[in-house]
């Protein structure tokens, strides 16, 4: 299936047993999310996620020591690539650049796990929360670090954090600026868990195997409710959830799933 891979510049894309792998390629940057094309190849690889039906889970991970150091602070100095310009140049160019990396991933339709190899600062921060699940390497940090440099989270940062955490933790994150291990991670609930850094696509890859191991189209419906969960109240949810399932009971992979199930509590 390599050849249905789309085309990326900034990120390799693998496709191995229905799991997809977003690998963030400038690590001579650090894989900033700025002046690179990354949130050019997440859009695009979310677009593929979604018209691939095969596609059960997406991993997204960094190469080098780091999953994203977020903005290019090179930039930030000299007021040039996406810092230049006035109030509204850099208004157009946050709508038009970064803030499609949340409203990609926000509407992936398969589950997401970030495979945090590294630093996660600022905007690399976001993005790790903007994945349904996070597990860390021991070599993992994580800053949600705007505030240090007289900005706010402009890629939607605070939406995401608290959802995670909630909003008090989230709060001290943001106001202080201070950057965490993971073992903090995982105290906090930023992270599932925390592994050695050499096992860590061993521990992602499996968790994603079993997932992936789950009938796609019901598990699709279910990325999808819960994110619906999260915006609608309860009756009209519930009237969502039986629309689904009656969706679910007449699927073939229902079926298959019973059958299998039967067979082995007949033993």
């Amino acid at each position: 299936m390599k050849e249905n891979l789309p085309q990326l510049t900034d990120c390799l894309l693998a496709l191995d047993n229905n799991i997809a792998t977003l690998t963030f390629n400038r690590h001579d940057v650090r894989n900033a999310l700025t002046s690179t094309t990354i949130a050019d190849d997440i859009v695009t690889t979310v677009e593929w996620v979604n018209k691939t039906s095969t596609v059960a889970v997406l991993i997204i991970t960094g190469a080098g020591s780091a999953f994203s150091s977020g903005g290019n602070i090179k930039d930030m100095a000299e007021r040039g690539g996406d810092f230049a310009g006035d109030v509204q140049e850099l208004e157009a160019r946050y709508r038009q650049g970064i803030q499609r990396i949340p409203l990609a991933l926000h509407k992936c339709e398969v589950p997401i796990i970030a495979a945090v190899n590294g630093a996660a600062i600022g905007a690399g921060f976001d993005v790790a929360n903007m994945c349904d699940i996070r597990i860390a390497s021991t070599k993992a940090k994580f800053g949600e670090t705007f505030a240090n440099l007289g900005l706010i989270p402009g890629d939607g940062g605070a939406w995401f954090m608290q959802r995670v955490i909630g909003y008090q933790k989230a709060a001290e994150l943001t106001f202080t600026g201070r950057i965490i291990n993971a073992d903090e991670a995982k105290e906090m609930g930023v992270v599932l868990n925390v592994v050695d850094a050499e096992c860590l696509m061993d521990n992602v890859m499996a968790l994603a195997n079993d997932i992936a191991s789950k009938p796609t189209a019901a598990m699709r419906l279910t990325k999808r409710l819960m994110k619906m969960a999260q915006r609608t109240d309860l009756p009209d949810f519930l009237d969502i959830c039986a629309v689904f399932q009656g969706m679910c009971h007449n699927n073939p992979e229902h079926l298959d799933a019973v059958n299998v199930m039967m067979e082995k509590l007949a033993k």
